[in-house]
């Protein structure tokens, strides 16, 4: 794709998921993150997990709610609500769930690595 770096330009870029302690979506949105991001040319062995453990830390990271999809530190699929310590849903074909879909994570993640390319 024209616009979107490989997989050897975006080794400096941060991949993150934050969730916190006992989501039953961690390992799945894990799995979906990695998958998202090799899928469209990024390296899914840079993906980090970081667990929020405070209300101070969900409002420090902007944190709206586990599972938390994050590029560089924005959140992929950015919210009006309070940083909160609770479990976050996404929209589906089928109503809200615990995961967006494939996607649009992968959507999500093209759009942040195309910023990311024009910046560059």
């Amino acid at each position: 794709m024209v616009g979107i770096p490989d997989a050897g330009e975006n080794v400096d870029m941060d991949f993150e998921l934050r969730t916190i302690s006992g989501c039953p979506n961690t390992t799945p949105a894990a799995g979906l993150f990695a998958r998202a991001l090799g899928l469209e040319g990024a390296d899914p062995a840079a993906l980090a997990i970081r667990e929020v453990v405070t209300d101070e830390g969900a409002a420090s990271l902007g944190f709206h709610g586990s599972p938390t999809f994050t590029i560089d530190g924005a959140d992929l699929f950015p919210v009006a609500t309070a940083p909160a310590m609770t479990c976050r849903v996404y929209p589906t074909p089928q109503g809200l769930g615990g995961l967006p879909t494939l996607e649009s994570l992968r959507g999500a993640v093209r759009a942040a690595l195309a910023r990311s390319a024009r910046t560059v």
